[in-house]
């Protein structure tokens, strides 16, 4: 688990802006009756701020977070008592340029917000990537942060190390990256959480952290991993040691957390908040081992995710994507994070679904770790039916 800097890398640009190691992510607000809950959000964005934190992260595809963003922070605080970042996705049902930079004014319409603070080109990543090249937003987005309406301009990315690179090498005018980092995938062969860190470090990115618990799946590890921390720190809970491997990493901008309740605040406060920060010590490095070698013990399929199997598929399947899925099902048992892990990566990324197996063998000749890849994809097939 060393999150050294690369050798060569250049010093990560410092955003003295930030206060706090603490992001409040604005995905998962508390609704009633299927609408964000403005009063409990207003509660908890006081809350935020009064511990010496300030930025807030939305986008506008998270169903009514901009709005709710207007409400409960724009309307009740000064402007420059916090910082607000959203996001671009023209890869969500844009059809030409035109709508794409609509997307911006839309979202300043929204929140109000007058200008962002931080504005982000939402998700970059096969079959996503391209949009924004092909309507010229990298160009757009200069100009708005010439023109003072974006103050800091960078992207979220899900995808490998190579396109990131290739991303990074084209663009060095972004001043950072958002990455999925958790104790969970920084060395899982599909996310490549640590290679990712790696790019951005070599590129003299800071980075901005999501998914530090993994959705939340960290919260809840599996029951071997959570005894194991709770023997080492009887009051800490598990998501705690989630966001503060997120927050040690070399180069970490700020940690963003979905929170939904004021339980949920004021834990991620009491670790993250102004001033409160503390690394772990080389005791609780060898605790965090102890438990992922503990949900390593969990019977999962061992796929390394090389793609031979991909490659040598007359069907197309996307059995990498899908492999990932039923791991995680297995390991954390949250069938709806599962079935949207699936859909992301097999459905969403052009790739056919474990029921269109043709049940060739194809993949098992080429597979390197002997799997039984026919057997895995019917089990996948009846568990994302």
């Amino acid at each position: 688990m060393n999150a050294n800097v690369p050798s060569g890398a250049v010093p990560a640009p410092v955003f003295p802006e930030i206060t706090g190691n603490l992001g409040f992510g604005l995905m998962r607000l508390p609704r009633v009756d299927g609408k964000i809950d403005i009063a409990l959000t207003s509660e908890m964005a006081d809350r935020f701020l009064a511990a010496g934190c300030n930025y807030f992260d939305t986008a506008r595809v998270y169903d009514g977070s901009e709005e709710a963003v207007r409400e409960a922070i724009v309307r009740r605080h000064p402007r420059g008592s916090f910082l607000l970042a959203t996001k671009m996705a023209p890869w969500a049902g844009c059809e030409s340029r035109e709508q794409a930079v609509a997307q911006f004014e839309t979202s300043l319409e929204r929140t109000g917000a007058e200008y962002f603070d931080f504005y982000l080109l939402h998700n970059l990543g096969p079959g996503r990537t391209e949009t924004f090249d092909r309507f010229g937003l990298w160009d757009w987005a200069l100009k708005r942060r010439e023109e003072g309406r974006i103050r800091h301009l960078g992207f979220s990315f899900h995808a490998g190390p190579e396109e990131l690179d290739a991303i990074l090498r084209n663009h060095p005018e972004m001043e950072f990256v958002q990455l999925q980092i958790n104790y969970a995938d920084w060395d899982d062969p599909v996310v490549r959480a640590r290679q990712n860190h790696e790019v951005a470090r070599r590129h003299g990115k800071p980075v901005v952290v999501m998914e530090p618990v993994k959705g939340g799946l960290l919260a809840t590890p599996p029951q071997p991993a959570v005894e194991i921390l709770r023997r080492a720190a009887p009051d800490a809970s598990p998501a705690s040691w989630a966001l503060r491997f997120a927050a040690e990493r070399d180069g970490v901008a700020v940690v963003l957390s979905g929170m939904s309740d004021m339980a949920q605040i004021d834990d991620n406060l009491s670790l993250l908040s102004s001033g409160r920060f503390r690394p772990f010590d080389a005791a609780e490095r060898e605790t965090l081992k102890d438990a992922l070698a503990a949900m390593a013990s969990v019977p999962t399929v061992p796929c390394t995710a090389c793609g031979y199997c991909e490659k040598a598929c007359p069907a197309g399947i996307g059995v990498r994507g899908t492999i990932a899925a039923l791991n995680q099902l297995t390991l954390y048992g949250n069938e709806t994070r599962a079935r949207n892990h699936e859909h992301w990566n097999v459905a969403k990324a052009g790739k056919r679904r474990a029921s269109e197996c043709l049940r060739c063998g194809a993949c098992e000749k080429v597979c390197p770790q002997r799997i039984a890849v026919r057997d895995v994809l019917a089990r996948a097939a009846a568990a994302f039916a």
